[in-house]
């Protein structure tokens, strides 16, 4: 076996140590379920991605992916890392089908004019649960460091899946989102009766000049991410949300918005997404994310 290939891209930012770290390996040929898990946890990064060969005509390339402690079927910000880095090998910009735990997505990656190099996500069609119950609400809210009456009640709080789904927890205040210090502990504990590994609390209240439509931070303590930077796979979800619930314009039978992220410690980056829209109602969600490369682990 060559030796493997394995980096550190910042994806969903320009900037080399911001955004979502996330570990690449673009020749994991050969390597065994246990060998991924043990070089995700080596990494330590959120997610990484280990590219490999396709095995069947549906798709181009294989990838998998693996917190620190467990695989999960998909990531967004990893995804994003993992066509960056093949570009920076040579691959050629284009579209390519990239089979995933949630199936195949198609993924179009774009070298712009000033070199940047955008890569551009179809998720899977939305799916919904149903909202959560008042009694369940407040043991999240109140695991997160909330209270009830802080929540936006323009929408409930509801698990919303693009392929890897997270639970949506909307809040008034930008200020409250900044000053979030959640119990791990006990918002893990909350995933099975939420039916969640991912809390997403988001506001759509913004500041003068903003040039995002909604802010957010991530928590999925439940497998081993206590905050995530940016998450592909929670502001694509909530694109849907946001058309299900009537909180963002369509225009035509699209609605496009770019959602920040930022973590307690100060890293953050931000996402651009497209919602396709029939009839007042999403039915499909695409993310679209800048990359830079951190480093060149081996």
């Amino acid at each position: 076996m060559e030796p493997l290939r394995i980096y550190r891209i910042d994806a969903f930012t320009s900037e080399c140590g911001q955004g979502n770290a996330a570990g690449v390996v673009t020749n994991a040929a050969g390597l065994d379920e246990a060998q991924m898990q043990a070089i995700a946890n080596e990494l330590g990064h959120s997610e990484t991605a280990f590219v490999l060969p396709p095995n069947a005509d549906d798709h181009d390339l294989h990838i998998r992916y693996f917190t620190p402690t467990t695989e999960v079927p998909v990531c967004g910000h990893a995804t994003v890392g993992a066509h960056f880095a093949l570009a920076l090998e040579g691959a050629a910009p284009g579209v390519r089908r990239q089979l995933t735990g949630a199936g195949v997505q198609t993924v179009t990656t774009v070298r712009r004019d000033d070199g940047a190099v955008a890569v551009r996500i179809q998720q899977n069609p939305p799916t919904f649960a149903a909202p959560l119950s008042a009694e369940l609400v407040e043991d999240v809210a109140d695991a997160i460091g909330l209270t009830v009456d802080e929540l936006d009640p323009r929408a409930p709080v509801q698990f919303v899946s693009t392929g890897h789904g997270k639970l949506l927890i909307p809040i008034k205040r930008l200020h409250r989102l900044r000053e979030l210090r959640p119990d791990m502990t006990r918002l893990a504990q909350l995933d099975e009766r939420t039916g969640s590994k991912g809390y997403f609390v988001f506001t759509l209240d913004t500041q003068a000049g903003d040039d995002a439509f909604s802010h957010g931070r991530m928590f999925a303590p439940g497998i081993g991410v206590d905050e995530d930077p940016v998450t592909g796979n929670a502001n694509g979800p909530l694109g849907a949300y946001l058309v299900r619930h009537k909180l963002i314009a369509v225009d035509g039978d699209e609605a496009l918005f770019r959602g920040r992220q930022q973590t307690g410690a100060g890293r953050g980056g931000f996402v651009d997404v497209s919602v396709q829209v029939e009839s007042g109602e999403p039915v499909g969600v695409a993310i679209e994310g800048l990359a830079v490369l951190g480093e060149r682990v081996r």
